[in-house]
């Protein structure tokens, strides 16, 4: 960090800042920082009717907006204000973009919505609340929402922020007072989040994904591995992923901060586990040598699929690190119940179990999806957004009874299972349009048995045929729902 730390509000004073999009987060910050007395820049190549009602907007507040091109004819994202002190981004801008190369250039710090949050916590007067941080490639949704559900199940004053509801500035800025956030990082966040130290973190997995953006999984990786910085209780690990260890390792600590694992087998000292279908803590127990804690049963996960216990280790591992009682774990976890879309039950039809996760937008969320599953009948495809489906499809050959393809780019899929799956039998949809979706119900429902599970896990984005993974949720369920009525 070139430039000054802010911690109160009387630093924002006059402070020229440029904000980098005119999105939520953007708005967000622009808005705080304009009502801390900084002199705010909102900057964005768009220009449509959208961007001008929310420049307009911020009009009203004294925010300037610069969108589109400029009189010159550069973009206005590219260019950097004249006079700008501090630039702050939304997640999406890549940290290539023309506007932090002037900002290097310039000597001027780029940080992040949650940077800024970070920086604010305190600025009122108050205490500021505790933050638990969660990141992996897949899961983070799902275990912060659980984790938010164990600590209210505590009577603890809580929210999940940070990737998911409310912009994280707002919630640290807002009326309502809170003891502890759970936050969810994206690696876009935490690579603009240099300062955040929080009590406990995890890092649920680690797989290729964002690659265009990071430049390598090398880069991807040491911007997830900065949620532990600084942690001053645990460091949550997944003992089934070595590469979440390495990152505790290599993280700079407070002094006394302990590695936490969690496993799906029996837990070592200093992990929660699985034991004879009851979740386990040999890490916040005294005597971990020899003892464990009984937190919860695999029945109060819902839904109870492998990678869902998983999250619910590492939520669990967390709230015990912030000394939350084996009771509230237990009645968190039996109150949570996923967002729509992560391998939801739609419905049986003909002895035949319909389950979406239209959320399964990459192959290590698709590979965990198909483990919790056998036989299947497996509908993907999309925008592969440059993945490859050799690794998926030889772990999940075994328990395939066959294949729908749907999507641009089926075509890699389908050759995936030519070379790895020739017995498994593949119906190819060369089709598009969101009506392909009730085709592909009705042909898996031709393939399928008694006993089987059609499930989408598509592995790929949806925006190629649907305009998000919820969309395509929505479709896959109406297309069950229909088949339901056909066969009553």
């Amino acid at each position: 960090m070139g430039g000054r730390q802010v911690s109160t509000p009387q630093d924002w004073q006059g402070q020229r800042v440029t904000v980098a999009g005119l999105g939520v987060s953007g708005i967000s910050a622009a808005r705080a920082l304009a009502g801390l007395g900084a002199v705010v820049t909102v900057v964005d190549n768009g220009d449509g009717d959208a961007h001008r009602a929310r420049a307009a907007e911020l009009a009203e507040q004294g925010i300037e907006v610069r969108l589109g091109h400029l009189a010159d004819g550069s973009r206005a994202g590219d260019v950097l204000p004249e006079g700008t002190e501090l630039v702050v981004t939304s997640p999406g801008w890549k940290p290539d973009s023309p506007l932090f190369t002037a900002a290097a250039a310039a000597g001027v710090d780029v940080v992040g919505d949650v940077e800024i949050a970070w920086r604010l916590r305190g600025t009122d007067g108050r205490k500021p609340a505790e933050w638990l941080a969660i990141t992996g490639t897949n899961g983070k949704t799902t275990t912060t929402q659980m984790l938010a559900s164990i600590l209210e199940a505590e009577g603890l004053r809580t929210a999940a922020v940070g990737n998911i509801g409310t912009p994280i500035i707002d919630v640290v800025l807002g009326d309502e007072e809170y003891d502890v956030l759970a936050v969810e990082l994206s690696s876009y966040q935490l690579h603009w989040a240099p300062s955040v130290r929080a009590h406990s973190a995890a890092v649920l997995n680690l797989a290729p994904d964002h690659l265009d953006w990071h430049g390598s999984m090398e880069a991807y990786a040491a911007d997830k591995g900065r949620i532990y910085e600084g942690n001053t209780v645990a460091c949550v690990y997944n003992v089934a992923d070595p590469a979440t260890e390495r990152l505790v390792e290599e993280a700079d600590v407070v002094e006394g901060c302990r590695a936490i694992g969690f496993t799906l087998g029996a837990p070592g000292p200093s992990m929660l586990g699985v034991v004879d279908g009851i979740l386990v803590d040999r890490a916040f127990v005294q005597n971990r040598q020899k003892n464990a804690q009984e937190l919860a049963h695999v029945e109060d996960v819902h839904p109870p699929a492998p990678h869902n216990i998983a999250n619910a280790l590492a939520a669990a591992a967390l709230a015990r690190a912030f000394g939350v009682a084996p009771r509230a774990v237990r009645d968190g976890l039996r109150a949570f119940r996923p967002d729509a879309h992560r391998i939801a039950h739609v419905a049986d039809v003909g002895g035949v179990a319909y389950v979406d996760d239209s959320k399964a937008t990459n192959t290590h969320a698709a590979q965990a999806s198909l483990a919790a599953y056998e036989p299947v009948v497996w509908i993907a495809g999309g925008l592969a957004k440059g993945a490859t489906f050799d690794e998926l499809v030889k772990g999940a050959v075994g328990r395939l009874r066959g294949a729908v393809l749907i999507g641009a780019d089926r075509a890699l899929i389908r050759d995936a299972l030519a070379r790895h799956a020739p017995e498994v039998p593949v119906v190819d949809l060369d089709r598009t349009d969101t009506e392909a979706m009730l085709a592909a119900v009705r042909e898996a429902a031709r393939l399928a048995e008694p006993g089987d599970t059609v499930l989408l896990a598509p592995a790929c984005a949806s925006m190629d045929m649907f305009a998000n993974y919820n969309k395509r949720g929505d479709a896959f369920a109406d297309a069950v729902r229909q088949l339901a009525a056909e066969s009553a």
